[in-house]
């Protein structure tokens, strides 16, 4: 047995060098990738915490949503959007009480996700140091700017801080909008609100403003899931804001999503045309349609289908499959 012991003890003298050895090379070499300063989701996280999403996806692994359906995403209300997914079993996709740049301005785009915690110094530094070494500039704070694509949103949770939870300011909002070409939902603040309204076209959802610099916080992970309030929002989620709050809709309901409210809304434009013809009563309008309903409503749409805010092929589809 003593034997066996000293052999395996010199077994593990001898091969360790030789591990600790093949392993430096393969650091080298590129074969094993040392983690990086921040915790940046692999694809195939991504797409582990995306699964349901067949389509297209970004280089990063997030799902690309079609330029399409963001688009017409942007006429869907809060309101619809919030009900279709409660009956899809998502209760914790929305969050309210915001200030904006722009009131009446709607900020739709896929998520990339960033987030904050409060700084612990140890932890911070080393994250700095590395994340210099790796070739990142200045502040954490610029580093998900750096990721971010045409169509982004960048979403960062700073756990509600508004006192030195400034985010960003005028210099990084342009980097913001000139690579993504959209705006920031942030459970923080944002300084330099003069600066920032002048770049056109873009627009933030924050808890507040202050004039401080973003201090006492440390990034640690992007493209992870994040708590937003309430709603838990996942990398490549489609990101729905507007007046009454923030609505994060996960990537594979988005077109089910903008198809249903279409037809909410049509539904309601018509109901509401004939109601006040007084062509209908309310309870005609409120309940299951009638035949004679149902037949003017597809005269309606034949009638107005260039005239809609909705594109016409979608309005098209649905006269042939009657499905409203």
């Amino acid at each position: 047995m003593r034997t066996i012991k000293n052999w395996n003890a010199g077994f593990i003298r001898n091969i360790l060098p030789l591990l600790m050895t093949i392993l430096f090379l393969a650091v080298c070499v590129g074969w094993v990738t040392p983690a990086p300063a921040v915790d940046i989701a692999s694809q195939e996280l991504v797409q582990f915490y995306t699964g349901e999403w067949q389509g297209e996806r970004l280089a990063d692994g997030r799902p690309k949503v079609a330029e399409d359906i963001l688009e017409r995403m942007k006429n869907v209300s809060i309101e619809e959007a919030w009900g279709l997914l409660r009956n899809d079993g998502y209760r914790n996709q929305f969050a309210g009480d915001w200030k904006m740049i722009h009131e009446n301005e709607t900020l739709v785009g896929r998520v990339l996700t960033a987030q904050y915690m409060p700084a612990r110094p140890d932890v911070s530094k080393k994250i700095l140091d590395k994340g210099h070494a790796e070739g990142r500039v200045a502040g954490m704070n610029s580093w998900p700017i750096d990721m971010l694509q045409k169509g982004d949103v960048y979403v960062a949770d700073c756990f509600g801080k508004i006192v030195d939870g400034t985010l960003i300011g005028d210099n990084l909002g342009n980097s913001i909008f000139a690579k993504s070409g959209n705006g920031v939902i942030f459970d923080g603040s944002l300084r330099d609100l003069e600066g920032l309204e002048e770049i056109e076209g873009f627009n933030a959802f924050v808890r507040g403003w202050h004039p401080s610099y973003l201090q006492e916080t440390m990034l640690t992970g992007i493209n992870v899931p994040i708590r937003i309030g309430e709603a838990i929002v996942m990398p490549g989620d489609v990101a729905l804001a507007k007046r009454e709050g923030v609505i994060f809709i996960p990537a594979h309901l988005a077109e089910k999503i903008v198809k249903k409210a279409e037809v909410i809304m049509l539904r309601d434009k018509f109901g509401h045309l004939r109601l006040k013809e007084g062509k209908y009563t309310p309870g005609q309008i409120d309940s299951q349609w009638s035949k004679e309903i149902n037949d003017d409503f597809y005269q309606w749409l034949k009638e107005n289908v260039d005239k809609l805010p909705i594109p016409k092929k979608a309005i098209e589809e649905l006269m042939e499959t009657r499905t409203w």
